[in-house]
């Protein structure tokens, strides 16, 4: 999708959500959070990626909830996750309803299965491999 937005012309920015954090909690600690937010929310989609891989701390998930009420209605927001919403309390350590709602306020849920690009492309290396040495 972000593809496709840069190619139509599109601003974007993409960053998994374990380093949107680290960002956000800088600006916050120096009192431009506000600025930062601003300046976000010019471009016209913004990823955040790896939702629930690593687990925030309230401060961080607080960050991370401000982040998504920004783009609220503003722009388009695309997030990754491979934990369905009901496991998001995990990671958020809290409850994460608001986010959610958000989030899912004109939303598009996309729910993929099977394997990910990288483990079939490593399944075709692994048997062409073989293959080379048969």
């Amino acid at each position: 999708m972000g593809v496709k937005a840069t190619q139509a012309g599109h601003s974007i920015l993409f960053d998994t959500a374990s380093n949107w954090i680290p960002c956000l909690a800088d600006a916050h600690h120096s009192g431009r959070l506000e600025v930062e937010l601003k300046k976000i929310r010019r471009s016209k989609l913004i990823t955040i990626d790896e939702v629930g891989y690593i687990p925030f701390d309230q401060d961080a998930a607080n960050l991370l909830f401000q982040f998504v009420a920004s783009r609220y209605e503003q722009g388009w927001v695309t997030v990754t996750s491979n934990l369905p919403f009901g496991r998001w309390g995990e990671t958020f350590s809290d409850d994460v309803v608001a986010m959610i709602d958000r989030l899912l306020h004109h939303a598009e849920v996309l729910t993929l299965t099977g394997d990910s690009y990288r483990t079939r492309q490593r399944r075709e290396f692994l048997a062409k491999d073989r293959a080379g040495r048969d």
